[in-house]
């Protein structure tokens, strides 16, 4: 098992390194990734500032709560855009060209393959910013050591749900040829879990929190770092994370038999 993981680790530096060779090829275009990143981030987080400038607050939360959850998301926005993004759109086209056959035929899990492929270099750039305003506002609503020490976990977690509820979603892809409106899809569900989960009331609160469980990438570990009687929402997370991975590897392996190659 640790020769295995090692074996995965070791490609995963030659994706990596590949990855940076590629993108940094085309430096102009490699510098205005960089400064769009900034330009997200500057406008995410003075939107809610402006916002602030007409109330006290937004539901139970105060501004530096919400510019906390705001931080967290976007940290791990930051993390997605880096290491898993670019491959959700580079599976469409594999799929429509028929690439995705030299993807199956290589000795190495598909899901692996496919889904860690690519890297994207520029926000490696951009992390240093996102997790110091993390720390800030971490600062500003005083967390806990004990919250300090969760809090790399929590990033993981969150990440690992998100993208494990997209590769879900992704897989549609199979019966669908084209991606290009799942992958769009994909982008509007992040915008909803960008904001916490008293935002939204009655039904759609209930199926963005059980049946598609974006809800709970933020509100989750922020509202058990803010209250740990929350700590419900951080166990449903982790039960919905392990169910979720199993529905992942069913339809992936339904979708890789419905595999049609393009190229035949």
């Amino acid at each position: 098992m640790t020769e295995k993981m090692a074996h995965y680790w070791d490609v995963y530096k030659k994706f990596v390194s590949t990855s940076i060779s590629v993108e940094t090829s085309f430096r102009t275009s490699f510098i205005l990734l960089i400064f769009m990143d900034f330009f997200f981030f500057f406008s995410s987080i003075g939107s809610v500032s402006f916002i602030y400038d007409h109330v006290v607050n937004i539901g139970p939360w105060q501004k530096d709560q919400l510019l906390f959850f705001l931080t967290f998301m976007l940290a791990i926005d930051n993390l997605h855009m880096m290491i898993f993004s670019q491959s959700f759109w580079e599976f469409s086209f594999h799929i429509k060209t028929g690439q995705l056959d030299y993807v199956i035929l290589k000795p190495m899990n598909t899901i692996f393959s496919v889904f860690f492929r690519h890297f994207r270099a520029s926000s490696l750039f951009n992390t240093p910013l996102f997790m110091g305003y993390l720390i800030y506002y971490g600062i500003q609503v005083n967390l806990s050591f004990l919250d300090w020490t969760l809090l790399p976990f929590l990033i993981v977690l969150s990440l690992a749900l998100l993208v494990v509820i997209e590769f879900i979603l992704s897989t549609s892809m199979f019966w669908l040829t084209d991606g290009m409106g799942i992958n769009f899809l994909r982008m509007q569900m992040q915008q909803l879990g960008r904001w916490p989960n008293f935002i939204y009331q009655g039904f759609i609160r209930k199926v963005l929190t059980v049946v598609l469980p974006i809800l709970l990438v933020g509100s989750g570990p922020v509202h058990f770092l803010f209250d740990k009687s929350a700590w419900q929402l951080l166990v449903t997370m982790i039960a919905a994370l392990f169910i979720l991975v199993l529905v992942l590897l069913v339809t992936w392996r339904i979708g890789i038999r419905r595999y049609d190659s393009a190229s035949s």
